[in-house]
């Protein structure tokens, strides 16, 4: 197939060839020569690039790129990205001045890059701070340029207490937000829950959103809490407070449980410990939200990526039950861990917990 020939969806598949084996070059030309040839800069980039990335992701959950591997591609998305941009006409922003900025702690900068050039595409002025802005600096930023709204991405559901309260404060700062990622769910419902002004499910629809005039007003100065009541009883500040010791109460538990795990090597006890923390972390976000589905959606994810590394799913059973044993004084944190359990057990390959064979 000739690049005269390609359509966004040929591209997007030629593009993953390159990203796929490392070839930086290949995939630069292919993007600079189909923006060449008349593909819309827009497609590309949402289509084409982010078909792309998103694809990286779903073939690191099923084990076929390894984590080295997905950052690689990644990179290589980034500078077909910086390189289209670089050859687009640029004209005048006559649109609202948007700041397009990644939640403190959320690493995935690529989403909110490929937002910040279609703003640019269609004339808005757009001041891109990149990933991982820290809430203050970002209300800095708000006050010295006096934007007309926030874009706020977040793809980690752990960051959702931090988005909360940066949220929270864009809008005390008189700036409305408009947040977006797949921290958010899939139907915006935690951006709802979290009081942001808009919510898009893709750039598009963002772009579409911030395009309208005029824009929300943003809401009244208030507190996490005015939002969230049930915070009020301190489990999740607890819960958070406390992750590091939690997850060495569970692994030292899983040793005495599982005698093979002392057999671990240190990589194998560093990732076994890395998927405790991420546990943890989500249990702390689930009691943040008050939601159930957001933690059994998280434990049953985390059994498939570790059937696709070939480490059975029941050592997640007894993880959960010990975690429990810790916070037996926690009614909300005991609730959302018997679900999880219950649920991994209803769909696991061995339905016996204590068999390590």
């Amino acid at each position: 197939m000739t690049t005269a020939e390609l359509t966004d969806a040929s591209c997007a598949d030629l593009l993953w060839q390159a990203v796929r084996v490392g070839d930086e070059q290949a995939a630069v030309e292919l993007v600079l020569d189909a923006f060449a040839r008349g593909l819309d800069p827009e497609v590309l980039l949402l289509d084409v690039i982010g078909g792309v990335q998103r694809k990286v992701g779903v073939e690191w959950a099923a084990n076929r790129l390894s984590v080295a591997d997905e950052h690689a591609a990644t990179a290589i998305d980034e500078r077909a990205v910086a390189a289209l941009t670089r050859v687009l006409p640029r004209r005048e922003p006559h649109r609202h001045r948007v700041v397009v900025a990644c939640v403190d702690g959320e690493w995935h900068g690529l989403p909110a890059r490929l937002l910040a050039e279609v703003l640019r595409l269609r004339g808005f002025r757009v001041d891109y701070l990149g990933a991982q802005v820290p809430t203050p600096h970002l209300i800095t930023h708000l006050h010295r340029t006096g934007p007309d709204a926030v874009a706020l991405s977040g793809s980690i559901a752990t960051r959702l207490p931090t988005a909360h309260a940066t949220i929270t404060a864009c809008q005390a700062a008189g700036v409305p937000v408009l947040v977006g990622g797949s921290a958010f769910g899939p139907d915006g419902r935690y951006a709802r829950m979290l009081g942001a002004d808009l919510w898009a499910p893709d750039a598009r629809t963002a772009a579409d959103l911030l395009g309208d005039a005029p824009l929300p007003r943003p809401r009244d100065v208030h507190q996490p809490i005015d939002d969230l009541p049930h915070l009020g009883d301190q489990e999740y500040t607890m819960v958070s407070r406390t992750s590091r010791q939690l997850v060495k109460a569970v692994y030292t538990g899983l040793e005495e449980l599982l005698p093979v795990m002392r057999t671990y090597t240190d990589a194998q006890r560093h990732h076994t410990a890395e998927d405790l923390a991420h546990i943890v972390d989500f249990l702390a976000t689930a009691l943040y939200t008050d939601d159930r589905a957001l933690f059994t959606g998280f434990t049953a994810w985390t059994a498939d990526v570790l059937r696709a590394r070939g480490v059975p799913a029941r050592f997640l059973v007894p993880a959960l039950d010990l975690l429990a044993g810790e916070l037996r004084d926690f009614p909300r944190a005991t609730d959302l861990l018997g679900a999880a359990r219950a649920e991994l057990l209803a769909t696991s390959d061995n339905p016996d917990p204590g068999s390590t064979t």
